[in-house]
């Protein structure tokens, strides 16, 4: 469950844990980041959602020191992170997108490697790693070397290195991109729960659903623009209007003839979701298509907006767009939640 405490946080009631100022991010005329001002707060799940080359793990690298800011600052606790980046750094746990992790040494061995990085005692350095192997799921393998495990074993992995200094503030940069279901639910409830402790994350995705089912507060970011900022549900309602229909047909039709009822339709596993303004009219429009065709209606539900549709509306992405790019549903699912 998301923390509505910070949810329903207002800007002065709690303690900034992360601000970005006017923070820009040039590559000779490319903009990657342009004058991104934002706060999230001491205990929150922030989600940063965008679709791929948007600016969000240009955002990351800036905010943890590991790429320094053509303009602007970051600032973590209150602490500029390049003016006091060991400071910064003690306090916080930075998940790559690319798993950083030694294939050739084993997970027992990365995670003591990661805690003298951070000067954990040793003592308690030990039982922080085994802990944090069984709650990854990898205690059982402490002692293979890591080139033999699966990529969502590393990820595990590599997220359980970024905990072991016990931060108080968590980076995650796309941290399920790619991964199996049982990966992506084992990393997300972990997640949760560090959060339902107190550790602020921020989290970067293109996964619309997994913004809405973790985060308290979500940023879309668009050709390094910050475009919206607020909760799920509160993003959801300032849209307004557009509805969308869920509707399934045999025989199965082809895109096109379904745009002869509406434009804006996307194909999601063997059913379609046609986009509309008026969704009665478009519904009687289906029927008499699926009467013409000699279609048979398996069935048809309207959907509120969705935090899917605040993305397209906000990006001017297509619904065939953000299907392309993976931006819905990473392990096939529907809308419903986990």
């Amino acid at each position: 469950m998301k923390n509505e405490n910070v949810c329903e946080a207002v800007d002065g009631e709690l303690k900034v844990a992360i601000e970005a100022r006017d923070l820009t991010k040039q590559y000779g005329e490319f903009t990657a980041v342009n004058d991104l001002n934002l706060k999230v707060f001491d205990g929150e799940f922030f989600g940063l959602l965008g679709p791929n080359g948007a600016g969000k793990t240009t955002t990351v690298k800036m905010l943890t020191g590991l790429s320094k800011p053509t303009k602007g600052e970051a600032l973590i606790m209150g602490a500029n992170i390049m003016e006091r980046p060991l400071d910064v750094k003690r306090i916080i746990g930075v998940v790559p997108e690319v798993s950083n992790i030694y294939v050739e040494m084993t997970a027992w061995e990365n995670l003591i490697f990661a805690a003298e990085l951070y000067d954990v005692p040793r003592g308690e350095a030990v039982e922080r790693i085994k802990m944090l192997l069984e709650v990854f799921g990898l205690y059982e393998r402490r002692h293979d070397k890591s080139a033999n495990f699966s990529k969502g074993m590393r990820r595990r992995l590599t997220i359980a290195m970024a905990l072991v200094h016990n931060p108080r503030v968590l980076f995650l940069d796309e941290p399920t991109s790619g991964l199996d279901v049982q990966s992506t639910r084992n990393i997300r409830e972990v997640v949760r729960r560090l959060n339902r402790d107190g550790v602020t994350v921020f989290m970067t995705t293109h996964f619309i659903d997994e913004a809405d089912n973790l985060c308290n507060r979500v940023g879309i970011i668009n050709k390094g623009q910050l475009v919206a900022l607020d909760t799920p549900e509160r993003l959801k309602q300032k849209i307004g209007g557009r509805v969308s229909i869920e509707v399934s047909l045999q025989p199965i039709p082809s895109l096109e003839e379904l745009k002869e009822v509406s434009s804006d339709v996307m194909k999601t596993g063997d059913k379609f979701i046609v986009y509309t303004e008026n969704p009665s009219i478009t519904i009687s429009e289906l029927i008499k298509l699926a009467n013409a065709k000699e279609w048979k209606i398996i069935s048809v539900k309207t959907l509120t907006p969705s935090l899917e549709d605040v993305f397209v509306k906000l990006t001017g992405l297509t619904a065939v767009d953000v299907e392309r790019l993976e931006l819905i549903r990473p392990s096939g699912r529907g809308r419903g939640r986990e």
